[in-house]
């Protein structure tokens, strides 16, 4: 939004730097006469020059420089304006009052009050040097003093419509991000349905094998090795479903998955949790998952399990009565340890983050 609103309003300070160049060499300089007249113009070419330094760039006036260039214009202003007689204000002759007030918004278009303030002390100036001048009837004043304001309403104007197409453009901007925001969401859903979709298909690419030897009859469901399979396919599952959970604790989620599963079979189960949840990447939970399941499914009827979080380490263990047939390794960061104590088998996958 920041980009396209200041893209149209440096737009809109070349546009009235262009045209008070032009009003200034080609309106202006016509009419000017007399020694102080002619410097008063020459001091806001000068001005004109300067700010167009930062104009043409894009960027805005400085504060200071600014605030200098102002009181510069007001300045010369007030000298071309007393070389004017009170007769001719707002005639031919005083060329600088609309002028200036034109150098006032290229200086200030950033700065909405100050610019009002600016063009309020130029009109002043002009309405000063008709009450000090000869005597001058009431309606002179009066029409003066009209022409003037007209004047400076319309530069007003002119710089309130160009802080209103600076807002649309903010606002227009914003809504064209916003936008792109939704469609990048809308992607990155796609993306994550699509990612779940292959991964539920790589799931059941393995198990649907289990099931065709299950249906035909090639695979005997008493045959303890089958059964081992289909709990262990059950158990991948239950954890590829738990992956796809919002929760505080993935992890822990997905363990208590497993640990689920496994109490359905009938044995029992115990999870102990310590440590503050720290996030841990999906193929890193899955990698520490895994040998769980394998330990799980091999175990006849207890197991013990445990998550252990410190503060560079994350540790998933398990104590089981029963032996494996496999013992799957680690991948990747995941260290994996395996372990026969007597008639009990003990296992501790691990993995070590970014030290804090």
């Amino acid at each position: 939004m920041g980009e396209t609103a200041d893209r149209v309003l440096g737009g809109c300070r070349i546009a009235l730097l262009v045209v008070t160049a032009v009003i200034q060499a080609g309106l202006s300089l016509p009419v000017v006469t007399g020694t102080a007249s002619r410097y008063a113009f020459a001091v806001l070419g000068a001005v004109l020059v300067v700010a167009a330094f930062w104009v043409l760039r894009g960027r805005p006036v400085p504060w200071p420089a600014a605030v200098t260039g102002g009181a510069v214009v007001l300045a010369a202003s007030a000298v071309a304006t007393w070389s004017v007689p009170p007769g001719e204000l707002f005639g031919d002759r005083h060329w600088v009052f609309g002028l200036a007030g034109w150098h006032l918004l290229i200086l200030l278009l950033d700065r909405p009050g100050a610019a009002v303030v600016a063009l309020g002390a130029q009109l002043a100036l002009t309405v000063v040097r008709l009450v000090t001048a000869a005597p001058t009837d009431r309606a002179e004043i009066g029409g003066v003093v009209i022409v003037g304001l007209s004047v400076i309403t319309f530069q007003i104007a002119t710089l309130a419509l160009v802080r209103v197409v600076n807002r649309r453009a903010g606002e227009a901007a914003e809504a064209s991000a916003e936008r792109d925001r939704l469609l990048h969401r809308k992607a990155l859903a796609e993306q994550q349905e699509a990612d779940q979709r292959n991964r539920f298909a790589g799931q059941l690419g393995a198990t649907l094998p289990l099931l065709a030897g299950l249906a035909d009859r090639t695979l005997d469901p008493r045959d303890e090795v089958v059964r081992r399979r289909c709990a262990f396919a059950a158990t991948q599952l239950r954890r590829l479903f738990a992956e796809n959970d919002d929760v505080p604790d993935p992890l822990v989620h997905e363990v208590s998955a497993c640990v689920d599963l496994a109490e359905r079979r009938g044995l029992t189960v115990t999870l102990a949790v310590s440590g503050e949840a720290v996030p841990v990447p999906t193929a890193v939970r899955r990698a520490l998952t895994t040998p769980l399941m394998t330990a799980l499914v091999a175990a006849r009827s207890q197991a013990r399990v445990s998550v252990l979080r410190t503060g560079d380490e994350i540790r998933v263990a398990a104590i089981t009565d029963g032996e494996p047939e496999t013992r799957p390794n680690g991948s990747g960061a995941v260290d994996v340890e395996w372990h026969a104590l007597g008639e009990r088998s003990w296992m501790e996958a691990k993995w070590r983050t970014e030290p804090r």
